[in-house]
């Protein structure tokens, strides 16, 4: 996520973290790197200007007691940083809502309904999407995919041209909780869209009318949603495509910038990467510091009490081990993951893809095994291992590498303990067993 601008970011702090004193020349030098990173970034010169004051007037503060003057400058970067990047977390209502999507074509609109969707379902919540955009020939296809992959409702008229009227039969069809609504798009916003999504909005009584607005416009995005704000009053934004340009930093300052509260951002392509917007955990990630609290509430969408118990224990099978490091695929590229963790970019991108493939591979090396030799490993000769070497069109060495690298973790869980792991020690055991490269 913001590849460049985080590892620019991380190459000035852990500069000033490496000296044994702080002093106005180490924090001018702080300053300068730290500007030309957001700048790269996209990031509003008035703006940088500003922050830039800010940690020249605070570094030399007078500072708490128990930390040291380099810590405090750090902090101050930190938290100076989250406050461009955006106010408090949102509060994220549960109660039943509908929900008005608006935004351009290519903002991403269609699979952040599908996503948004996906959000409330992990809370408990049946949901329900409605395609009002009449516009783009192929919006019908796409949200009815998206939603009978998620499992979510669906409403939709294919060839009908008046959205007013999908609205108005939709909602007399669907009854769930949250209702998301699926707007037509533009190039530009012009009067036949702020028209359209008026009659949609008075249709609807929407609760919530969200922006979605993709990250890689960068500081236009300020325009765009003051645009859409002073025609439609905007009540939330979502940020999509933060995985895949390096302007994410202009949008997100520029988000700030015009007063409407950024909701969600979206980090990738499948259902489950949409993330409530947290702006100090998020300018954590970008600096290194671990963001724990996400990474294990991604881990309990997609694995279950009774198997994590499993892997605490060391009381797991190979079918168990690969089931786990498959259900982590599921979170998200080990890229995010180890961002979450605080090692982004401390681990060669080319191993974490090497890593990912090796997974794969376990698949087809576990469907080649008998029963007895998922169970108890133990069983496997070098004969075993030409056999299933043969059956999965595997090396013998990839098959050896996944038994040891099973027998790997078991130990280091064991070595950690049942009870440490049970207070949360998660980064401990992806460095010492799972991750190891």
């Amino acid at each position: 996520m913001l590849e460049s601008l985080s590892s620019k970011l991380r190459g000035a702090i852990e500069k000033i973290t490496r000296l044994g004193s702080v002093d106005k020349q180490a924090v001018e030098e702080l300053v300068r790197e730290i500007q030309r990173a957001l700048i790269s970034g996209d990031v509003d010169v008035k703006l940088v200007d500003e922050l830039s004051e800010n940690i020249r007037k605070k570094a030399f503060e007078k500072i708490p007691e128990g930390i040291t003057r380099r810590d405090h400058v750090i902090n101050v970067v930190y938290s100076e940083l989250a406050n461009i990047m955006g106010g408090e977390k949102p509060e994220i209502s549960l109660k039943p809502k509908k929900i008005l999507l608006i935004g351009l074509f290519g903002s991403g609109k269609t699979s952040t309904a599908a996503k948004l969707a996906r959000f409330y379902q992990k809370k408990g919540l049946k949901v329900g999407l409605v395609c009002c955009d009449t516009y783009r020939p192929a919006a019908y296809e796409q949200l009815e995919q998206l939603a009978k992959k998620i499992d979510a409702g669906f409403y939709g008229e294919k060839g009908e041209k008046n959205s007013s009227k999908v609205l108005t039969n939709g909602l007399k069809k669907l009854k769930n909780e949250i209702l998301i609504v699926d707007s037509s798009g533009r190039d530009a916003l012009d009067k036949d869209l702020i028209r359209e999504i008026q009659d949609l909005d008075k249709i609807l009584k929407s609760d919530e009318k969200i922006l979605v607005i993709p990250a890689d416009i960068g500081q236009a995005v300020k325009t765009q949603a003051d645009a859409f704000h002073k025609a439609l009053g905007i009540t939330d934004i979502i940020v999509t495509k933060l995985d895949a340009t390096a302007k994410g930093g202009g949008a997100l300052t520029a988000c700030r910038a015009t007063g409407a509260s950024v909701k969600f951002i979206s980090i990738g392509e499948t259902p489950n990467d949409l993330e409530i917007y947290d702006s100090k955990k998020f300018v954590a990630r970008l600096i290194g510091m671990p963001d724990l609290e996400t990474l294990l509430e991604k881990a309990k969408s997609v694995t279950t009490e009774e198997k994590a118990k499993k892997i605490i224990e060391a009381d797991f099978t190979l079918l168990d081990f690969y089931d786990q490091m498959a259900s982590m695929q599921q979170m998200g590229p080990l890229s995010q993951i180890t961002d979450m963790l605080g090692m982004g970019g401390k681990i060669p991108k080319g191993m974490l893809e090497a890593q990912q493939e090796k997974i794969k591979k376990w698949k087809f090396i576990l469907d080649s095994m008998t029963e007895e030799e998922r169970k108890n490993p133990d069983v496997i000769t070098p004969s075993r291992i030409t056999r299933i070497s043969r059956g999965s069109g595997t090396s013998e060495s990839e098959v050896r590498e996944f038994i040891n690298q099973y027998h790997k973790t078991k130990k280091t869980i064991k070595k950690l303990g049942v009870g440490r792991m049970r207070r949360g020690d998660m980064s401990k055991l992806l460095r010492g067993g799972t991750l190891k490269f």
